[in-house]
């Protein structure tokens, strides 16, 4: 007997073995798993995230895997947070990614997101980050967090000014050296 499932079932056998992190109108963020390794392959090799987050080496599914638990699964368990996937609450069609990074070089965490291009200007990413914002102060304690965008990155800087971010200075990325805005904001405020 051959067993076949679409695309849609699948969505729904994942999103049931997935930690759910919140809910939103429109959306669900949750921890990433193995099983997205496609959707990871395609966001990391997409335009825009090669030009403003840069090119993390993921030229296979293998490559996608091994970020996934390298980057994001161990930060769930060293941090308590990472970076989630957030996907269509009606489909469970993974979307984007949106979390919270512990980087060596930054005073505090920071907010990180990313969203597949037909995806959009359909405030998607607002949404998930205002309340990923709700969730940091009221169910991890932060209080306080900053973000990074490149100088060319407006789309970026608009969305962290719409969240309450202030711009605060000019920092160099370690790696690269490259310059980058940093932004901050005071989360028991909001």
């Amino acid at each position: 007997m051959l067993l076949v499932i679409t695309t849609l079932q699948l969505n729904k056998v994942k999103k049931s073995l997935s930690k759910i992190i919140l809910n939103a109108k429109r959306l669900i963020l949750r921890e990433a798993e193995i099983l997205d390794s496609q959707f990871f392959y395609e966001l990391l090799n997409s335009a825009k995230w090669l030009k403003y987050i840069g090119d993390r080496g993921i030229k296979s599914l293998d490559d996608a895997e091994k970020y996934i638990n390298d980057k994001l699964i161990n930060s769930y368990t060293n941090n308590g947070f990472g970076l989630y996937v957030y996907e269509l609450k009606e489909s469970h069609t993974p979307i984007g990614i949106c979390g919270f990074i512990k980087r060596d070089y930054l005073d505090s965490v920071d907010i990180g997101f990313a969203l597949l291009p037909e995806y959009e200007r359909k405030g998607y990413t607002f949404e998930i980050s205002y309340s990923l914002m709700k969730h940091g102060r009221e169910t991890l304690g932060l209080d306080k967090v900053v973000a990074i965008t490149t100088k060319d990155n407006v789309a970026s800087q608009e969305l962290l000014k719409k969240l309450g971010f202030s711009f605060k200075s000019y920092i160099n990325e370690p790696e690269t050296n490259e310059q980058l805005l940093l932004y901050s904001s005071d989360v028991e405020t909001r």
